[in-house]
């Protein structure tokens, strides 16, 4: 059994009123925000830290405890978005009020935060479960975080995280963003891929991890979602954490992403989406 799996019934209780992160490895840890995960950057009590993801709406104050509990009073440098789509901006507003910090987010998913494009309708003929099906009542009009909102530097480097790299991994949506780091081969991998079955309600709850593609209702561009993979799958990640699942290391990790990435269209891909865009 996965280390990470034998915390599945304490994780749950977390959301219950127990805000507290789950470590990774030593300074990467998460909190799930009911369906999706938020992700820490940073050693205990260290105060150069970083938010990656806010969760849904009405989390922040959890997502505050959690973070007080990890790093004390101090305030993180700053907030990265992977992407704009509702469960990992709508908390967003509020931390950055709280904490009176900047969120960088690519500059091709900006028109989705700051109240000018809306993104697709979730789409429920991909199949797979109750979240499919209910994906078209799901959130899709743009937020507008101007006032805190900056985009990631054109050369690609993080601010307040010099150890990392981001990697563009359109798809799921145009400006999805992974964050890599070489030196431990870590990978927070966003929604480019996820370790559930997150079309599946009943998968959601359970948190049985395998490797999959980008959740399907919310995914429009399954050519460029494919290259993403095989771009993730190159890197070689020794352990990942995804937007919606446990974290996963090793070789399942391995085997699970090299066979993602060698048959994605068959694995990934809604059958009636198999001629990509």
């Amino acid at each position: 059994m996965d280390k990470y799996e034998q915390h599945e019934d304490h994780n749950e209780t977390w959301h219950m009123g127990h805000a507290e992160a789950e470590q990774v490895i030593e300074d990467v840890a998460f909190y799930r925000t009911l369906i999706v995960n938020v992700i820490f950057i940073g050693k205990p009590k260290d105060s150069n830290w970083v938010l990656v993801d806010c969760g849904i709406g009405n989390y922040a104050k959890r997502i505050i405890e959690a973070a007080e509990k990890r790093f004390g009073e101090h305030p993180p440098k700053a907030i990265i978005l992977t992407h704009g789509h509702f469960d990992h901006v709508g908390s967003a507003e509020k931390l950055a009020e709280h904490w009176n910090v900047p969120i960088f987010i690519h500059p091709k998913e900006m028109d989705y935060v700051t109240g000018k494009r809306d993104y697709p309708v979730g789409d429920a003929t991909v199949g797979g479960g109750l979240f499919s099906i209910l994906s078209p009542f799901f959130p899709t009009k743009p937020v507008d975080i101007s006032k805190y909102i900056h985009p990631i530097p054109e050369n690609g480097s993080l601010p307040f995280l010099d150890d990392w790299k981001v990697l563009l991994t359109p798809g799921h949506t145009p400006g999805h963003i992974s964050l890599f780091r070489e030196s431990d081969r870590t990978l927070l991998a966003g929604d480019a891929i996820i370790t559930v079955k997150q079309e599946s309600s009943m998968a959601v709850f359970i948190q049985h991890q395998h490797i999959h593609g980008p959740p399907a209702y919310f995914t429009h561009n399954w050519e460029n979602a494919e290259e993403s993979v095989k771009t993730l799958a190159k890197l070689q990640p020794r352990v990942v954490m995804t937007g919606h699942g446990l974290p996963m290391e090793g070789e399942l990790l391995a085997e699970q992403l090299q066979e993602l990435a060698g048959n994605f269209k068959e694995l990934a891909v809604p059958k009636h989406k198999n001629k990509l865009h």
